[in-house]
């Protein structure tokens, strides 16, 4: 069982009463974000590719949207749940908390930060945030990540040129 800090259910409240006013009207913000409930595959999609970096290609041979060329969400159970890359495995706990009628895993994603969204529940405000959060989130994890692959560490000491010996 997973237990919230009280930092945790702070941001859960926090998240659970979004304002829509402060949703982006290209992503078609509402009046009443959590009275409906349900988002068509084609707004779905269109959320998507409305995020800046989501592009439409394949990973591992399915059709998917790629964040900067990799992995970040795909439909699948014949386009009814949508798949999502998330920042944290606590992150994606916080979400069922917070709707567990839309959100949900399966064992092949436990160990795993991604979570299951059934299109038919997630009310449309409710995938927007959640879009935009997992889209920012992935993004600063994979910029850190990508700068310590190619940046030398701060302080760290420099390596002799190639053919010149250190002084003894």
């Amino acid at each position: 069982m997973f237990v919230l800090s009280s930092a945790s259910r702070r941001s859960l409240s926090a998240i659970r009463y979004v304002s829509a006013a402060k949703m982006p009207r290209r992503l078609g913000r509402t009046n009443h974000p959590h009275r409906r409930r349900g988002v068509p595959v084609g707004g779905a999609r269109r959320l998507l590719l409305g995020l800046p970096g989501i592009a439409e290609g394949r990973s591992y041979g399915m059709p998917s949207f790629l964040l900067d060329g990799r992995f970040f969400a795909r439909f699948r159970d014949d386009e009814t749940v949508l798949v999502l890359q998330l920042g944290t495995i606590a992150e994606r706990e916080v979400r069922m908390q917070l709707d567990p009628r839309a959100f949900f895993f399966t064992e092949h994603y436990r160990h795993y930060p991604a979570v299951l969204i059934r299109l038919a529940e997630v009310p449309r405000a409710l995938l927007i945030e959640v879009l935009m959060e997992a889209r920012r989130q992935v993004a600063a994890i994979r910029a850190v990540r990508s700068r310590g692959k190619h940046a030398p560490a701060r302080n760290a000491p420099a390596r002799p040129r190639a053919g010149k010996r250190a002084a003894t």
